[in-house]
């Protein structure tokens, strides 16, 4: 295993595309933690927190909508989730590149 840390701080990065594409955040991550998690060191770790964290602002997305609907508050939690989804990769890339393994809040843990 090699130690790749430019590598880990673009996974990180890589999540900003649904920013500003709309897609790519959860896809890009994903293929790059599947062919590089056996080859990279601390990439499966890497890989795990920044798949749960994806996988849980999509659910927490979806939860949003009925309070759209219902509530009208639905509105304040898609904007919190929006600015947690930018700045967080953004803070643990640089962890990451400092040699942290960083943790991302509210996510649910999917891929252990």
């Amino acid at each position: 295993m090699r130690e790749d840390n430019q590598l880990l701080v673009i996974t990180h990065l890589c999540q900003l595309l649904t920013c500003f594409t709309g897609f790519g955040g959860l896809i890009v991550p994903l293929l790059i933690w599947v062919t590089q998690k056996d080859k990279v060191y601390k990439m499966d770790e890497h890989g795990k927190n920044i798949l749960n964290f994806q996988l849980s602002i999509i659910i927490y997305s979806i939860l949003c909508v009925p309070a759209i609907l219902l509530l009208g508050l639905g509105f304040i939690g898609l904007i919190v989730i929006g600015l947690i989804a930018f700045i967080f990769p953004i803070v643990n890339a640089i962890k990451t590149s400092n040699g942290e393994i960083p943790k991302y809040p509210l996510s649910i843990n999917f891929v252990s």
